[in-house]
């Protein structure tokens, strides 16, 4: 909510998008996400900048491996760094920027973008339920923009910067007005 709040053109574009597809006299509901193209835009590009938390779930090899052309003994920890992948300017174009339509191209995001775009993780050990937090977060985000008209409570930009904590929280909490 605190980035479409800071770009009201992409709330505006959401809302247009739910009225067109979903329309006024009903709320939004499960099957609708399916023609929601640019509230998922939202929602990946939200993930991508504002991870859950910036470190995916350690992984252990059983025997030794290579990752990434680094010779990895068995049964060392590793960690991947998500945060630092979503942010990377050789991925990523503008990287610190929120741009919701940098996925406009991209019909399913998990696969399509293949290993840049990894908030649940990825391959047999991603998250198990990222399918319901998609949906879930989906519901929110489509119902707040379809049943309320949201305002900065002043003209200032929301401030984004992340707080302290193994979960990013923001370092500053939202405060809005609808």
């Amino acid at each position: 909510m605190s980035n479409l709040l800071n770009h009201p053109e992409v709330m505006q574009k959401a809302r247009d998008e739910l009225f067109t597809q979903v329309g006024q006299q009903c709320l939004i509901d499960e099957p609708d996400l399916s023609k929601l193209q640019y509230l998922q835009n939202i929602i990946s590009e939200t993930l991508r900048l504002y991870l859950a938390a910036p470190l995916l779930v350690p992984h252990v090899p059983s025997s030794d491996c290579t990752v990434g052309g680094y010779d990895v003994p068995a049964y060392t920890i590793l960690m991947v760094n998500a945060w630092t992948i979503h942010r990377d300017p050789n991925l990523w174009e503008d990287p610190t920027s929120f741009k919701s339509e940098r996925f406009e191209s991209h019909m399913d995001c998990g696969n399509q973008l293949g290993h840049k775009l990894i908030p649940f993780g990825m391959g047999k050990r991603a998250c198990p339920g990222m399918g319901l937090a998609h949906r879930v977060v989906g519901l929110t985000l489509g119902s707040l923009i379809q049943c309320f008209e949201w305002e900065r409570v002043d003209e200032k930009e929301i401030d984004m910067k992340e707080g302290k904590g193994t979960t990013m929280p923001k370092a500053e909490p939202l405060v809005a007005m609808c």
